[in-house]
């Protein structure tokens, strides 16, 4: 929620929030699925209808109280490696959203710092980035594999990552999300948030917040700041 609060910088999630993208998330949710059911973790530990993310942390705590830790490492590599392949599938036809060049142009111009965290490997968020044709105007991309798995969305350290790329603190950034894992980072790590409508319907959201302020797509953000306004002067440089 924006509130009163003041920002000085705003971030976006990338797949699905920023960019229109085709990685396909049910594949995502599969693969940590069998990976972790394969290496004998319970299935009634995971839960198919869950982002892939919250089943990799059960799977990954199932093993660590069951004292195998030492296999968590290459699990984790195998989960990138098959990830990885799926992210870059459609790489070449990730667009930015209708307005998207000209909200980040229109936040450049009042000055604000603008970042995206994304749970997307590098190379992939790179390519994306890039062949959407946004990368030059971000002043900040964070992305799963520059830091631990531990230090990835949801956890509230992902947002302090952004934070300090940005030369911000996070409860400085308004983040922009498509699904509760953005959600639970920005509450965590005292950001302000908004939810965008181009994944979770308004019911869905909902459920996840039911004071959680949300927008079509974030391009509506601009309308949102003539509304609100969210800084007291001008953000710094």
């Amino acid at each position: 929620m924006t509130g009163n609060r003041r920002f000085v910088a705003v971030g976006f999630d990338m797949d699905s929030t920023l960019l229109d993208t085709l990685v396909d998330y049910s594949r995502l949710r599969s693969v940590v699925f069998n990976e972790m059911t394969g290496a004998g973790v319970p299935e009634y530990v995971m839960d198919r209808s869950e982002p892939s993310k919250f089943n990799l942390d059960r799977g990954i705590n199932y093993l660590k109280r069951n004292g195998r830790s030492g296999e968590i490492d290459g699990i984790l590599r195998r989960v990138d490696k098959e990830i990885r392949s799926i992210e870059l599938e459609h790489v070449d036809r990730a667009r930015p959203y209708d307005g998207v060049d000209r909200l980040l142009r229109y936040l450049r111009g009042k000055r604000y710092k603008i970042g995206v965290l994304t749970r997307a490997n590098r190379e992939y968020a790179m390519k994306a980035l890039t062949i959407s044709g946004v990368i030059g105007m971000l002043d900040a991309v964070v992305c799963k594999d520059d830091f631990p798995e531990s230090e990835s969305k949801p956890s509230p350290a992902a947002m302090r990552n952004l934070a300090n790329a940005l030369g911000v603190v996070p409860s400085q950034i308004l983040f922009l999300g498509d699904s509760k894992i953005d959600h639970h980072c920005a509450r965590d790590s005292g950001a302000g948030f908004i939810g965008v409508l181009t994944r979770y319907t308004k019911e869905e959201w909902m459920a996840v917040d039911p004071n959680v302020k949300m927008i079509g797509t974030v391009t509506d953000l601009m309308e949102l700041y003539r509304k609100e306004g969210w800084a007291a002067e001008p953000p710094p440089c």
